[in-house]
This record gives structure tokens, C-alpha cells and sequence, in this order.
């Protein structure tokens, strides 16, 4: 990286720290320090809520899920803004009569102190795990582009957070997610641009989107019935629902953003404004990632997005990498040679014949991809990933972007890690003093013993996220193991709220017992059965439903 870029990197990253303290100086009550004194409007809370959920991953990780898969990750959304609509006419108007710190105080007072801290503990665990990979990932941006060592920055990183979280509470987070918002969307708009402005000059966008099309990433809908696919219309429609409804209307760290609005009209604005952008806002980052998929048509790509995997095998000279790299490069100079000839092509016949063999090559290069991972697992030591999937957008942003570019792309990733990791852990430093600590706590304490609490409750999390991110894994893709992690848990989470709204007669050991069945049946399925898991926040609340039901009418008899 250049001087330029760097400097634009720490400008931007200190700015923020720095903002968000200085505004928030001034703030030193315990309603300060977690509601952000309830006085957000409707801007600040749908920006901050977009923030949330925009951390690094969705920078990272969704281009290179387009890149391989295409833009079929889109359906995991189509639930969404149906679940806004639910959460505005019902939860938010329960949660702000009630005028709770935290959605799971709303269960004692519905059920029992047992079921509130049954809801807040399964929050705690997926959460907290989740702040884990939120420090992960862009520890992985900073340890390719420095070659440090991987667990120094996820310290470096924590704790950066954690000063940040600590100093200014839920307002500094809520004020500081405008600034960040503005230099993301500003940045990946500025690379989507330079993206467009790289292809070869008789490549239109339609032809990029054709050039796309024929690499089968403009499969936008499936409406297959086939469970074991992740990402179909149904189970986004279904699955996805569920999901988004307990994100957004039991999930702490969502749920906080809203609760700092000084209305309850405030807050349904700010959540409706992400009902009708979100859905627009992820597409745009899949389609990103989708047109880096033609610019490497006409570009030189490694056989693996991971450096050290490069690295590794190049210094191994072990003789299968040798042969399937020789293929790789034969194949994508064909591959290049026809995507070429096909661009310039006005005959109807032999356009189709070329995208045959293009289709072709296309799964010949992933099938040797592949092969090369499974080589590297093979050969390679445990601390050399194979899995690439979000290196992709990194590589393309080093390798291709112009100096100062490149800062603010970075700068990009680092602020969305910021806001979400932050976030994350204001929510569970709130849950644990309100719902743990405050509640079971038998002897009462000043507002200010609880405020001192509350910083060492984030300083606690942080640790934990930091310990978690240092043991962490690429997995296959980390934006869909961060959905995973929550589809263990939202879906029981959920099934508790949906009792506590809309089945009166039910009390609170029948849904306890129901949400422990529940949760271990989750437990049982995800390991033992092979499920997309956006099914299993379905699954999850209807069984605590259905379980509920069943305890109470055995009750009864």
C-alpha cells in the first residue's frame, strides 16, 4: 500500500473513534449509556440499524459469494421486509410502552424471570460468537496485506472496539454509524465504478451481463422445493422471514438501535427505511461481486484468492499442484481467447457454440479450484486456509484499484467492522447487566454502579470475542457462518416471542420447557440431518409453538 492510501485509511478510521467520543462526552448516565437517551430520529435509527448489519463480512465475504455462486444469495433477503412490517405493528410499540432496556425484560414481565434469562442466555451464546467473526474478518484484510500475524490483529483490533464501546455507549455507535455508512456505500459506489470503467472497450454492461450470465451468476430466483439447497424463493420467503424477524425484533444488538428513538413513530420509520433498502443495498454488493467475476474474465487470477496458499504450494513445488496449475493457466488463456472472439461476435450460431465451450471451461476451472484446495488440506499445515471465497474482493481491491482507492476501500471494511463489532457489544454488555447481573442481583446498587458495570460487562465480551476470533476459521464463507450461528438459535428465540404476543392462555413453564426441547432438537437436526439452514429458524419457532400448545393442553388434562 501506497503513503496515500494509508493516510487515508487512519484519517477516516480516527475520525470516527474520535467523533464518536467527543460527541458523547457528555453522557453519564446508565439511560445514556445503553438508550442513548432515547432521543434518536428516524435517520439515525435506520442508519444504525443498516450499520449493524453491515459489518466487514457483508464487505468481505458477500462479493466473493457472488463471484463463486452468483446472485442466488439475494433470496436469503425476500423475507425481510415482511418481517419489518410485523415488528413495527407489534413489537416496537410493546417494547416502548413497556420502555425496556432490553427485549427479553418484556418475558418476565409476560412469563417468568427463568424464561427471560433462558432468552437472554441463547442471545449471549450466538452473539457472542458472532463478535467473535466480526473481529475476524477484517483481521484477515490487514494480516494479507502486512503479512502480520493473524491473532496480534485480532487483539489490535478488539481492543480498539472495545475503547471505542466503552467511551461512548449506544450513542456513540448510533452517532458515528451516519459517518460510517457514508464512507462505505461512498466507497464500494467508487469501486463498482472503476469496476465498469476496466472492462475491454467493446464490452458494454449488457454484454457484461450476459458474459455473466453464460458463468451462471444471473440466476437470480430458484423456485425449487429442494430442502437441501440453502438458497431457493422458499426458503428465503419462509426461512428467511423467521430469521429476519427474530434479528430484527429479538436480536439485542438490533433491537437497541430502536429503542434509543424518542418515538415510537421514530423507530418504525427508521426500521420501515430498511424494509424497502436493504434488499437494494445487498443486491448492489452481490452485483459488485458479480462484475469482479467479468473483470477477472479478461484479467490474470491466482488458482487460489489466498496468498499463503500461493505461497505455500509455489515453495512446496509439490508435483499435483504443478500439473493442475500448468492446466490453469492453459485453460483460462483459452477461456480468455473466447470470451474475446464471443464479445466481438455477430453471429447468432456460433455465438451459441462459443458459450458452450465457455460454459464448459467455466466447470473445468472450478473443478481444478477445487482440486487445489484438496491438495492444500492435504500438504499444507492447519494455519493455511483453503477456502478463498473472501480473499476474492481483497485481491481484486490490492491488485487492480488505483493508489488512494485502495485506503478508502479499506477504510470501507475496518469502519463497517467497527460499527457492527461495536454494536455487538454494547448489546451484550446491556443484556448482561440488565437481564443477568441487575435482575439476579439481590442487593440494589445506584445508577452509577450499574453504568461502571456495564463498561466492564463490554470490556468482559470484548476478551471473549477476541479469544473467539483468535480460534476462528474461514469456514466455507463467513457471511453464511455468521447466518448460520444465528439460525441455531433465533429460530427458538423467536418461538418464545411469538407465544408471549399471540397465545395469552400459555404461562411460563410451558414455554421454558418448550424452548429447552426446542433448542436441543435444533441441536439434533443441524448435526445429524442435512438441512439448508435458513429451515431452521422455521423449524425452531414452530416447535417451541407447537411444543408450547402441547405442554399446556397435557396441563390442562
Amino acid at each position: 500500500m501506497s503513503l496515500i492510501d494509508w493516510s487515508i485509511l487512519l484519517t477516516t478510521i480516527s475520525f470516527i473513534v474520535i467523533y464518536g467520543v467527543y460527541k458523547t462526552r457528555k453522557f453519564n448516565t446508565i439511560k445514556d449509556h445503553l438508550k442513548g437517551g432515547g432521543s434518536a430520529n428516524w435517520l439515525t435509527i435506520g442508519l444504525s440499524v443498516m450499520a449493524t448489519q453491515a459489518s466487514a463480512i457483508t464487505f468481505l465475504s458477500t462479493p466473493g459469494q457472488a463471484y463463486n455462486d452468483g446472485m442466488g444469495f439475494i433470496q436469503f433477503y425476500f423475507g425481510l421486509p415482511l418481517a419489518i412490517i410485523v415488528i413495527c405493528m407489534v413489537f416496537i410499540p410493546i417494547y416502548h410502552k413497556l420502555k425496556v432496556y432490553t427485549a427479553y425484560e418484556y418475558l418476565e414481565k409476560r412469563f417468568d424471570r427463568k424464561t427471560r434469562t433462558l432468552a437472554a442466555i441463547l442471545f449471549l451464546v450466538q452473539r457472542g460468537l458472532a463478535a467473535g467473526i466480526t473481529i475476524f474478518a477484517p483481521a484477515i484484510i490487514l494480516s494479507t496485506i502486512l503479512g502480520w500475524d493473524l491473532k496480534l490483529l485480532n487483539l489490535t483490533i478488539g481492543l480498539l472496539v472495545i475503547f471505542y464501546t466503552v467511551s461512548g455507549g449506544t450513542k456513540a455507535v448510533s452517532i458515528t454509524q451516519k459517518q460510517q455508512m457514508f464512507v462505505i456505500m461512498s466507497g464500494m459506489i467508487i469501486a463498482f465504478a472503476i469496476i465498469l470503467n476496466s472492462f475491454p472497450d467493446n464490452l458494454n454492461f449488457t454484454e457484461a451481463i450476459k458474459m455473466a450470465g453464460i458463468g451462471g451468476k444471473m440466476e437470480i430466483i430458484d423456485f425449487s422445493f429442494d430442502i437441501d439447497k440453502r438458497y431457493t424463493f422458499w426458503s428465503g420467503i419462509t426461512g428467511g422471514f423467521f430469521l429476519a424477524l427474530s434479528y430484527f425484533g429479538t436480536d439485542q444488538s438490533q433491537v437497541q438501535r430502536y429503542l434509543t428513538g424518542k418515538s415510537v413513530k421514530e423507530s418504525q420509520l427508521g426500521l420501515m427505511f430498511n424494509a424497502v433498502l436493504k434488499i437494494p443495498m445487498q443486491f448492489f454488493i452481490l452485483f459488485i461481486g458479480v462484475m469482479v467475476f467479468v473483470f477477472f474474465e479478461f484479467n490474470n487470477t491466482p488458482i487460489n484468492f489466498n496468498p499463503q496458499v500461493e505461497n505455500y504450494l509455489e515453495q512446496s513445488q509439490n508435483p499435483e499442484y504443478l500439473i493442475e496449475k500448468e492446466k490453469f493457466i492453459s485453460l483460462r488463456k483459452e477461456k480468455r481467447n473466447l470470451q474475446k472472439k464471443y464479445i466481438d461476435n455477430f453471429d447468432y450460431s456460433e455465438t451459441k457454440n462459443l458459450e458452450k465451450e465457455i460454459k464448459q471451461l467455466h466447470k473445468n476451472e472450478k473443478k481444478i479450484r477445487e482440486t487445489v484446495k484438496k491438495i492444500t488440506k492435504k500438504i499444507a499445515p492447519s494455519t493455511v486456509e483453503s477456502n478463498d471465497l473472501d480473499y476474492v474482493f481483497i485481491f481484486f481491491i490490492l491488485n487492480y484499484l488505483p493508489k488512494g482507492i485502495i485506503g478508502l476501500l479499506l477504510a470501507v471494511i475496518l469502519s463497517a467492522a467497527m460499527s457492527s463489532t461495536a454494536s455487538e457489544l454494547n448489546a451484550l454488555s446491556t443484556t448482561t447487566v440488565i437481564d443477568i447481573y441487575k435482575r439476579n442481583h439481590i442487593e440494589k446498587k445506584s445508577e452509577k454502579h450499574y453504568l461502571k458495570a456495564s463498561k466492564w460487562f463490554t470490556v468482559m465480551w470484548g476478551v471473549i470475542a477476541i479469544i473467539f476470533a483468535s480460534f476462528g476459521s474461514l469456514f466455507e464463507n463467513l457471511i453464511q457462518l455468521v447466518n448460520l450461528i444465528g439460525s441455531i438459535f433465533y429460530g427458538t428465540i423467536l418461538g418464545i416471542f411469538m407465544v408471549a404476543f399471540f397465545f395469552k392462555n400459555i404461562k411460563g413453564n410451558q414455554v421454558f420447557y418448550a424452548a429447552c426441547i426446542s433448542q436441543i432438537s435444533i441441536f439434533m437436526i443441524y448435526g445429524f440431518i442435512e438441512i439448508g439452514y435458513l429451515w431452521l429458524n422455521f423449524i425452531g419457532a414452530m416447535l417451541t409453538i407447537i411444543l408450547s400448545l402441547f405442554i399446556n393442553f397435557f396441563i390442562k388434562k
